[in-house]
This record gives C-alpha cells, sequence and structure tokens, in this order.
C-alpha cells in the first residue's frame, strides 16, 4: 500500500512540515515525563485509528521500556491498575482533547484540574500541544493512508 501523497517529496509540505516536526522536537525536549508523552501520543492515535502512529509509538515506546502489559492495556487505561494517577489525569485530558466533537465542551474542568494537580504548567502546556499536534499528525497519515508496519524506532528523530 502506497500513501496518496508523498509529502516528503513536496516543496510546500516540505517547507510546511519542517516547522511542525520542529514542535515535535521541542515537545520530546520538554519536561513532560517522557513515558508519559509516549502513551498520550499512542492513546490519541488509538482514538483516531492512525495506524501509522499506533505503529511508530508503540515501537518507540517499547524501545525506551515500556512493558507490553502497559502498551496492550492502554487502549482499556481506565480499568487498569499499570497506570499512575499522574498518567490517567494526562490520558483523560488527552482523550477529552481528542473527541471534542463527541464531548461537545471540549475539556472539563474536572479533567483539567486533575491534570492540573500532577502537571505544572510548563507540563500542562507540553501536554495541551501534544494532544493537538497528534490530532494533526493522525489527520494527515489518515487523509494520504499512510501506511503502517514498515516504521524503525529513531526514524524521525
Amino acid at each position: 500500500m502506497d500513501a496518496r501523497l508523498n509529502c516528503l517529496a513536496s516543496p510546500t509540505a516540505g517547507k510546511a512540515l519542517k516547522y511542525f516536526m520542529s514542535a515535535g522536537k521541542a515537545l520530546k525536549e520538554s519536561s513532560l515525563p517522557a513515558a508519559t508523552q509516549e502513551l498520550v501520543a499512542l492513546r490519541v492515535s488509538q482514538i483516531n485509528g492512525c495506524a501509522a502512529c499506533i505503529d511508530m509509538h508503540t515501537k518507540e515506546a517499547a524501545a525506551a521500556g515500556e512493558t507490553a502489559v502497559r502498551l496492550n492495556l492502554l487502549v482499556a487505561w481506565r480499568e487498569a491498575t499499570v497506570f499512575t494517577e499522574a498518567e490517567r489525569a494526562a490520558l483523560e485530558l488527552a482523550e477529552q482533547g481528542t473527541r471534542v466533537a463527541d464531548a461537545g465542551t471540549g475539556v472539563s474542568d474536572e479533567v483539567w484540574a486533575r491534570a492540573a494537580k500532577h502537571y505544572d504548567e510548563e507540563q500542562l502546556t507540553a501536554l495541551v500541544i501534544l494532544v493537538s499536534f497528534m490530532n494533526t499528525v493522525n489527520r494527515l497519515n489518515i487523509i494520504t493512508q499512510y501506511p503502517a508496519g514498515d516504521y524503525k524506532v529513531g526514524q524521525l528523530h
């Protein structure tokens, strides 16, 4: 399966994605814990059905030491006992921030307060940008039907 567009070969996409991907790099360098970043990126991608991002973030998380149990239970994180309260707060914020059309109200004050209890302002900023970033990347991949399965750890770093 080939993608509908080769964004890497497009001068317009190349210009735009250069800046866009630098935002992703800045997020990686933020104080938001790396494990939380991978879990949030993976969960947003699961919700949106972005196979390419699920492939990437599953492999990156595993390479960084994430356990198979946590990766497999992420889709049912509410019922799983393997996530910290801070991770649960981040995942809940990510879900509400991703399901804006479903939730109607976006991120509730209660969900925001739970996240703010565990993350400082800089980390919350990174979390919000990460959720927005992943939703955009997911949509780019889904629209262009970017194939999944061949991602190699570190490929985009």
